[in-house]
Formats: C-alpha cells, sequence, structure tokens
C-alpha cells in the first residue's frame, strides 16, 4: 500500500478530482473591500458630481455660505437644455481659462470645442503642452443685494492652478476677497482694461432675469444669514435648483406626488426659474407628466384657480392643462381679466378673446331661436291672442322668464339717465357668467326646476276669469311642450369638453356658467409636432 503525502491543510476535500483542484481559484476573489482614500479609488463620474468628465462648476450657496450644493455638470448637456448656458459660455460671453499639463496659465484664445472627457486635451494627455486645454467653467449663485433681485447663477473668473484671488464673473467682481498671488498681479493691469465691459454684463443678465420673472420670492430676508438657519424660501430655492439640473440630466424632479396643492406650488416655482435660464422645454414636459397623474384631483383644483393653471400649463406647454383652465377663463369672461392681462401674453390673451367672440356668436343664435319659439293650434296656426289666448300666455310667460333670466341685471336708479336724459340700451350680448346658468337651466333634464306647477299657479290666479284646473292643466301641458322644444335649441351649448366632467366628478354638477368652448390644436399658442 502506498501512502499519501501529508499536507499543510488541516481540512480533507471530498468530491471527484476537478473540485478539489479549484481551492486556490475560489480564494482570489475579494468581497465587501472598500477602496476609500486608498491609492486605487476611483470617483464616481456620475450626477450631480461627473468628477472625471465634468467641465461646469456651479456652486448654490446660501445663507452666507454656510449650505451649499455642489455640481460638477457638462457643458454640452447644459447648453442643449438652457438658452442661458449657451449663451453665457459662448465666445463672446464665456471667461473660462484653460490650463496647460503642466499648469501654465495661457492668455485668453478662441473656444474649440472637443469630446467629452478629462479637462485636458488628449493631445495634452500625451504631453504636448503646446495644444490647447480643455476649458472649465465656473458658476456661483448670486443672491443680489435686496430683495428686489432675483438670485441668479454669475460666472466666475477663477484659475485652478494659483492660489484662489479675488472672485471675478463676467458679470462684474464678487464680493469674496482672498490673498492674492503674483502671477494674479502680474495680469491685474490687463484685466483692469476690460472691468467696464465686464462689470455691465452682471446687470444685463440681472435685468434680464428681473423682466422675465414675476416674482422675486426666492430671497427672503438677511436676518437668516447672520444666524446661520436657511429659510424656507432658500430650501426651496436649492430645491428647485436641483430639480431643474436633475431634469436637464433626465433624472426625476422630487416633486409632491400627494398633495397637488403642494405640488402646483413646487411645479409653478420650477417653471419659473427654468423660464428665467430658458429652459422651459425640458423641465415642462416633466412638469405635465408629473401633475397630470393627481387626474380628478387636479381638474378639481383648476376649476377654482383657472387663471394660475392656465399660466402654468402655458409655461409648461401642456395641452390638457391648458386647455382645461381655458374652457373655465372662456366660461366665467370677463371675471378676471385683469388679473389675466396682467400674467399672460398677449398671444394668450388673443386667443381667451376669439374663443369669447366664438361663444358669444355660439349664444347670439340659440337667443334668436329661443326668442323665436312659439306654439300652434291644432290646425297648425301661430297661437296669437285672437286664435288661442291660454295658450299664448303661456308663450308669453316662457318668453319673459328666458328674458329676465338671460339679461344683466338693470343699472341702479341714479344711474339709468344718459347725458341726453335717455335711458343706455342693454348690451347687445350679456356678459357670459350671467346668461350660463339660465341655458344651463333650460338644457337640465330636471324642467322642473324653472316655471313649475306652482309659479303657473300663481300665474293664472292673476287673470281671475282664466284660473280653472282644466285651464291649468292645459296651462302647464303647453308649458311643458316649450320646454322641450328649448332643450334641443340650447343642446350645442351643454356640450362640454373638460376632463372634469367627463371624469363624473361631483364639482362639475356645480358649475354655473357654459363649458361648450372647442379647444384643438390649431389653438394652442405653440406648435405641437406631428
Amino acid at each position: 500500500m502506498v501512502s499519501q503525502p501529508e499536507t499543510s491543510s488541516s481540512v480533507s476535500y471530498r468530491g471527484p478530482p476537478s473540485v478539489v483542484s479549484r481551492p486556490s481559484l475560489s480564494r482570489t476573489k475579494r468581497y465587501n473591500r472598500s477602496h476609500v482614500g486608498g491609492a486605487s479609488y476611483i470617483p464616481q463620474n456620475e450626477f450631480p458630481v461627473f468628477s472625471q468628465s465634468g467641465d461646469v462648476e456651479i456652486i448654490i450657496r446660501v445663507t452666507g455660505g454656510s449650505v451649499e450644493n455642489r455640481y460638477l455638470l457638462h457643458r454640452h448637456t447644459l447648453t442643449r437644455c438652457s438658452g442661458f448656458f449657451e449663451a453665457s459660455t459662448s465666445e463672446q460671453w464665456s471667461k473660462a481659462r484653460p490650463l496647460l499639463a503642466g499648469g501654465n496659465e495661457l492668455a485668453r484664445i478662441g473656444e474649440h470645442d472637443t469630446p467629452t472627457g478629462s479637462l485636458i486635451d488628449s493631445d495634452t494627455e500625451r504631453g504636448d503642452s503646446k495644444r490647447t486645454p480643455r476649458k472649465r467653467w465656473k458658476y456661483v449663485l448670486d443672491m443680489g443685494k435686496d430683495d428686489n433681485d432675483i438670485p441668479m447663477l454669475v460666472q466666475q473668473d477663477e484659475l485652478r492652478d494659483a492660489p484662489r484671488t479675488k472672485v471675478q464673473s463676467i458679470f462684474g467682481p464678487g464680493d469674496d476677497t482672498m490673498r492674492p498671488s503674483s502671477r494674479s498681479m502680474s495680469r491685474s493691469k490687463g484685466h483692469h482694461s476690460q472691468s467696464s465691459s465686464v462689470s455691465s454684463n452682471r446687470d444685463f443678465f440681472r435685468s434680464v432675469a428681473n423682466l422675465g420673472s414675476s416674482t422675486s420670492g426666492h430671497h427672503n430676508s438677511s436676518s437668516s444669514t447672520s444666524s446661520g438657519l436657511v429659510t424656507k424660501a432658500e430650501q426651496d430655492l436649492m430645491r428647485d435648483y436641483d430639480n431643474l439640473f436633475r431634469t436637464m440630466y433626465n433624472y426625476p424632479p422630487v416633486l409632491d406626488g400627494i398633495n397637488v396643492a403642494d405640488a402646483y406650488v413646487q411645479c409653478k416655482s420650477l417653471l419659473s426659474l427654468a423660464d428665467q435660464y430658458d429652459a422651459l422645454g425640458v423641465v415642462g414636459p416633466r412638469v405635465d407628466h408629473h401633475l397630470l397623474q393627481f387626474q380628478s384631483r387636479l381638474w378639481r383644483q383648476i376649476a377654482k384657480y383657472p387663471i394660475s393653471y392656465l399660466r402654468l400649463g402655458y409655461l409648461a406647454k401642456s395641452k390638457v392643462i391648458f386647455q382645461e383652465a381655458l374652457i373655465h377663463v372662456v366660461g366665467q369672461w370677463p371675471a378676471g381679466e385683469r388679473s389675466l392681462r396682467t400674467a399672460l401674453p398677449e398671444v394668450v390673451l388673443d386667443i381667451i378673446e376669439d374663443k369669447v367672440d366664438e361663444l358669444e356668436e355660439t349664444v347670439s343664435r340659440v337667443e334668436g331661436r329661443l326668442f323665436r319659439l312659439g306654439l300652434t293650434t291644432g290646425r297648425g296656426e301661430r297661437v296669437t291672442p285672437q286664435t288661442n289666448y291660454l295658450d299664448w300666455l303661456a308663450v308669453s310667460l316662457f318668453r319673459q322668464w328666458i328674458a329676465d333670466n338671460t339679461a344683466p341685471q338693470p343699472p341702479p336708479p341714479e344711474r339709468r339717465p344718459s347725458r341726453d336724459g335717455r335711458a343706455p340700451l342693454p348690451p347687445s350680448i350679456p356678459p357670459l357668467t350671467s346668461i350660463g346658468r339660465a341655458y344651463r337651466t333650460l338644457g337640465s333634464s330636471q324642467p322642473v326646476t324653472y316655471l313649475n306647477h306652482d309659479e303657473c299657479k300663481r300665474f293664472l290666479k292673476l287673470t281671475p276669469e282664466m284660473y280653472t284646473r282644466d285651464n291649468l292643466r292645459r296651462f302647464e301641458k303647453r308649458i311643458e311642450e316649450l320646454k322641450s322644444m328649448a332643450r334641443d335649441i340650447v343642446r350645442p351649448l351643454m356640450n362640454s369638453g373638460l376632463e372634469l366632467e367627463l371624469s363624473g366628478s361631483s364639482k362639475a354638477a356645480e358649475i354655473s356658467y357654459l363649458t361648450c368652448t372647442e379647444v384643438g390644436n390649431r389653438d394652442l399658442p405653440w406648435a405641437i409636432e406631428n
């Protein structure tokens, strides 16, 4: 019997030879190992800090610098999504400073687009220090001088290879003062010659921001700066900027998904910021997608605040939200006209006025048919006081009800006479808000809501010789015939394009104005891609 040699391991292996021959291979795998702080650690190249390929550094700092968010993003992504970054990183406005591989400063030269990669050009990485390196841009949030200024990103001109000097920006010198280096002192004379044009850039971009934004509610007060506490307005500002950059990189923005009112406030603030940086084309679809998830809750909110949602739908280019709000606004015209002219551009007001004209024209046609509505006798003759006095009374009562409920309230007695002593003529078309309820009553499936039994009885009693049980029964029958014909005539006004009514919400039953306005793709203030 041949003895086996001893091994150093105390573990005996059983099984086929192929299994026994693998212990050394399985021991090469390593799990749960951390390289943090080690020489082999490579920073992650992902949002919000693309440490390997990012070339635009953005710092959102509030409360005197105690709280900040830092982003290192890509110029080619920001310029595709934002007109602001496209302009400010262009050759005309850009203050980016290229650096050689060895850290030597170059004079300002023309920009050359290079593929996204490291911050240094590929030829420079190979040791050719004479080639142009990649450029890097830096933006810092400027909160402004007072509450009237809108917080805005300003571009800083800061060298990476030298000690930090006084912050420079294409918008003018900053407020932070650092220890100047000898290199920065050597070029201070050349920089001073450009100071007049550089200082004007700050006022130019800030004036554009103040013009393009309706509110400046981001910057609350300076009391929080001294105390070091972040105010609610500053938290919202940092959230909006974070959502803006997340949207540019196709990440879902952090918005309230439970409370539709809070979601509206957040979406409105985000859209205002996107409008300030000319990025509505990217942010708008995200806001539209988020709000439409609320469905019936959103339709009820639009019915309560149509003017607010009309502006939001316009900024987000949301066809559904814009259409829903526009139908409410047209039906209640001229209610809220002053607010509409303040909050919306002329192109939207032109659409509203066109739709109001269309609705008034439809109402005029229906109204004319209603007043021409009449009854006929058994021989087919039109009812007159001579042919059938009782039926003529029914027609007279019905027309009087229409006139009383579709005409505006008469002016006070002291204002009735005009300058020439005559009473002013009523408007040709009464306000839509005063006639919507009347036409909805005429088109209702429950006609007992007007000219019911008690009203007919009181009317006939005004002529005692006409009041009998048989006459009352015949009178009510003829009134019902008029109601049925009127219901068919006003049917075009009963159509509705509201999502609120399609959803069967109880809120739709409370609407007293007309919602039959039709809004197509050609009625939108932006082009629809087929």
